[in-house]
């Protein structure tokens, strides 16, 4: 199964360094469309089909999370996937962001094992290719 995936950065080699690091991760992509800030994703995906959204949080015009309570009111956007990117560790930031409807988050830089990881869980598939953890290492989490 392959993804339509929205890159949404200011800055244009941070677009190209996470289309790269999603590539390595195996991670199967269709078309990759990129946009400069909030504004211009909701442009894209006026006119596109989009799966998958990679957001960055501090953005000029319209912020990640200013885009993601955008894509929150909207009936169709909102059921679109969202995993953030930022150099951000800010907590709170990471939580409002899970508050607007992240599903994801990655802290940069990050490696393609670990944007495989994220990516596979927020579209729901399983991880294969040797990234997904054995059955025996799954068992009860404490959170």
């Amino acid at each position: 199964m392959s993804f339509n995936v929205l890159i949404v950065d200011d800055s244009c080699s941070m677009r190209a360094v996470i289309k790269k690091v999603v590539t390595m991760s195996g991670f199967e992509v269709d078309r990759c469309f990129e946009a400069s800030d909030g504004m211009e994703a909701l442009s894209v995906m006026a006119g596109q089909w989009v799966d998958l959204v990679i957001t960055d949080i501090n953005m000029p015009r319209m912020s990640g999370i200013e885009l993601l309570a955008k894509m929150k009111e909207d009936d169709l956007l909102r059921m679109i996937p969202v995993a953030v990117v930022s150099t951000e560790g800010n907590e709170e930031r990471v939580r409002e962001a899970f508050s607007f409807g992240a599903r994801g988050y990655l802290k940069k830089p990050f490696l393609p094992e670990e944007c495989r990881t994220v990516l596979c869980e927020i579209v729901g598939i399983e991880e294969d290719g040797g990234y997904a953890a054995d059955d025996e290492d799954t068992g009860d989490l404490d959170f």
